[in-house]
């Protein structure tokens, strides 16, 4: 008769997947987040710096989420809280740069937003291919592909915010989408503080 458990070596089987998978998509936003982060600078473009930093507290998660691929529950909800919290923590940042910019607003450069944020949406459609057959494994997985569902939703934001900008010639569009991002991470944050409660029975 089979067993209703999965055996230890089928266990070690999926982990080391997991492993794969989380080293793939580390790299690929920290590539990312040195791009945007370089791009969205040099062209004024706070919808690219906060893409970047979401890329950067992505890199971040996944490199935590290796250190618990295998471990136990309590260990998976551990690291996705702090996953929430680095989630909170750039939601905010992005929130007061937004502020700081809206004071004194400058428009972006439109070609820079196009042609980088086309880049980073391909990128992490390729993440998100890669963790989408994971993502009801384990609560780890689960947080992980909540944050490269997020950056899909980021990219495309960035691309309208281009669009607009380039038809009106105005700052605002960039900020708007400055500020969507700081609400996109705050609500993932607490979606992903309640998933790890609960997956520990708290």
């Amino acid at each position: 008769m089979g067993s209703c458990c999965p055996s230890d070596g089928e266990l070690e089987q999926t982990a080391k997947k997991h492993r794969k998978i989380l080293w793939m998509v580390l790299i690929i936003n920290a590539l990312m987040f040195f791009v945007e982060l370089t791009f969205g600078v040099i062209g004024d473009s706070l919808a690219l710096v906060g893409d970047s930093l979401d890329m950067l507290g992505d890199a971040v998660t996944y490199g935590s989420s290796l250190a618990v691929v295998g471990m136990g529950p309590k260990e998976k909800a551990s690291v996705a809280k702090l996953k929430a919290s680095i989630m909170l923590f750039f939601g905010l940042a992005i929130a007061a740069r937004s502020f700081y910019k809206a004071i004194d607003p400058v428009i972006p450069d439109f070609s820079f937003m196009v042609s980088v944020g086309s880049i980073a949406l391909i990128a992490n459609l390729f993440c998100l291919f890669l963790l989408t057959r994971h993502r009801d494994d384990d609560i780890n997985m689960k947080s992980v592909w909540v944050c490269s569902r997020n950056d899909i939703v980021a990219n495309v934001s960035v691309l309208v915010a281009a669009a607009v900008v380039f038809l009106t010639k105005s700052p605002w569009p960039d900020l708007a989408v400055g500020f969507g991002l700081t609400v996109l991470f705050l609500s993932s944050a607490i979606k992903i503080f309640k998933d790890a409660n609960l997956a520990v029975g708290a």
